[in-house]
């Protein structure tokens, strides 16, 4: 798609994005309550999604309402910052490296929340700025209806049967879409070979998706064959779209190979409410929320305290079994996002 049009349909995807959390009017008026910018997958297709869970139960405990608006990564991000001389989030959730942008870009204010003590360091930042409220990792759906058995490798997607029946979401607009360019990197041994390979895909490609939670549908209803996504989002959507099946793809002759895609959350700097929002942060880390997270979300606890044993831990256990996780360098990707978005845009005439 070019550049333009890619613009404009972000432009109409914002225009769609429910205002009342916004309206100076309205929710930033009362002081009983909190707005939340977020990364999509952790609310519910039917209202039975972990936020939907800890929202319900922090307002009965506090009195405080959760004004939620959605959207990709980075489209939240780019949201706050259009927004900065008059702030009206007061909670900004994101995968990586969009929190780390938000942070270089002085849109955080330092809080560290109550249980910050037993969260892992690679999952929180330095200087106290955010912290991850929900492990995740990357990976990839297929649709078990028509394909018996899920991909493996990445050359496996070259195939023709895939034309026009495969997509993945923007990288540099929604998180699972820059984890896609982040794996390939990784798996391909560098950016040369990796933007080779997509341009090579880019063939089989659908287009352009603002929202990876929308893709999924898709490949349940078979639209689609293959989709990018991530294991928490996709695994709850798992719940009610039986053809959803979950995979990692590995390059020819290797492991398949994911990376933790933790939501993190942070404070955003000069909020309409900010003790609101502290006391959200603090909420989210509760070992009350963490237990949730799994049993209710299909997530994975940030809280090294909190030993999930549900079933959907011990499924997500077995999912994850032989699968290579990698770490990523967020503080090198953040610092490069631009160029290797700006690179693929090239590589695949997006």
């Amino acid at each position: 798609m070019p550049r333009n049009a890619l613009k404009a349909a972000l432009a109409v995807a914002l225009l769609a994005t429910p205002l009342t959390a916004c309206s100076g009017t309205s929710a930033a008026s009362d002081a009983k309550s909190v707005t939340v910018y977020s990364a999509d997958g952790l609310k519910g297709e039917n209202g039975d999604g972990w936020y939907d869970q800890v929202f319900k139960d922090f307002q009965k405990q506090t009195g405080i309402k959760v004004d939620y608006v959605e959207g990709g990564s980075g489209e939240m991000v780019q949201r706050a910052l259009r927004e900065r001389s008059n702030p009206q989030a007061d909670v900004l959730v994101t995968l990586p490296p969009f929190i780390q942008q938000a942070d270089s870009k002085g849109l955080l204010a330092k809080y560290v929340p109550a249980g910050a003590d037993q969260v892992s360091g690679a999952d929180k930042a330095a200087d106290g700025k955010w912290i991850s409220v929900v492990d995740n990792y990357f990976g990839f759906v297929y649709d078990k209806k028509e394909l018996k058995q899920a991909p493996t490798t990445w050359d496996e997607l070259l195939d023709a049967k895939y034309k026009n029946r495969l997509q993945y979401s923007t990288p540099g607009v929604a998180g699972d879409g820059t984890a896609v360019l982040v794996k390939a990197i990784h798996d391909f041994g560098g950016e040369r070979a990796a933007l080779d390979y997509l341009g090579r895909l880019q063939a089989n490609n659908v287009g352009p998706s603002a929202s990876t939670g929308k893709l999924a549908p898709k490949v349940d209803k078979g639209e689609l064959l293959v989709a990018n996504g991530d294991v928490q989002m996709n695994y709850a959507q798992s719940k009610t779209m039986p053809n959803l099946g979950i995979w990692f793809p590995a390059k020819a002759g290797g492991k398949p190979t994911t990376f933790a895609l933790p939501y993190a959350a942070g404070l955003v700097g000069d909020a309409p409410h900010s003790a609101n929002g502290r006391k959200l942060l603090d909420y989210l880390l509760s070992r009350t929320a963490q237990e949730q997270v799994s049993s209710v979300g299909g997530g994975f606890s940030v809280r090294k305290d909190v030993e999930a044993t549900d079933a959907n831990a011990v499924a997500l256990t077995r999912l994850m079994t032989g699968v290579s996780v990698f770490e990523p360098d967020w503080t090198e990707i953040d610092k490069n996002l631009q160029s290797y978005v700006e690179n693929w845009k090239s590589a695949t005439d997006s």
